[in-house]
């Protein structure tokens, strides 16, 4: 680690150790701090009582927030039990998918079947699904991704509820050769 980055880590914990001690001494800051429902929010709150913590271990300086229209994790979640879309981009035979799922489950017995591939990487939280064609569940966590080729069965079992799950699906078809068009 190179000296300057040394620096700014440990002027992060002195910060942090020194926003703790200020806990003790005002109750008030504590359920501040247990209200906010993200990091950018501690962050955020930190800063108004005069502490530099940074989003990460070499950041210190203000944070700045896009708006939520612009931040993916920042888009409202749907009530339990839901799931939500929001169309992102797309062009002639793909489109591109923000899905937001708060402790939402394909109903009994229901089995996507889709013409196109889609491919899916969770934003955050988890989630598990069920390909028809195996017997066990996939479990996914941040980051992690699947591809589900056309027509391949598939439910989702269960997501995480509040803060939720957030999923980048890519949607998108083979391109036709002329012999298949013909066949039309």
């Amino acid at each position: 680690m190179a000296e300057q980055d040394l620096h700014r880590f440990l002027n992060k914990v002195l910060q942090l150790q020194q926003m703790v001690e200020s806990l003790k001494h005002q109750p008030e800051r504590r359920e501040q701090l247990a209200a906010c429902d993200h990091h950018n929010q501690v962050v955020k709150l930190a800063q108004s009582w005069g502490y530099e913590i940074g989003r990460r271990w070499g950041d210190v300086g203000p944070v700045q927030e896009l708006e939520s229209e612009n931040n993916l994790l920042a888009q409202p979640m749907p009530s339990a039990g839901n799931e939500s879309k929001l169309l992102l981009h797309s062009g002639d035979a793909w489109h591109l998918e923000l899905i937001l799922s708060c402790s939402a489950s394909s109903p009994e017995g229901f089995w996507y079947d889709q013409v196109e591939h889609e491919w899916i990487l969770l934003l955050r939280g988890s989630a598990s699904l069920r390909l028809k064609d195996r017997d066990a569940s996939i479990q996914l966590n941040v980051g992690d991704h699947l591809h589900l080729a056309p027509h391949q069965l598939h439910r989702v079992e269960q997501t995480d509820s509040y803060p939720g799950t957030i999923w980048l699906a890519l949607f998108w078809h083979e391109p036709q050769t002329t012999d298949q068009a013909s066949q039309r």
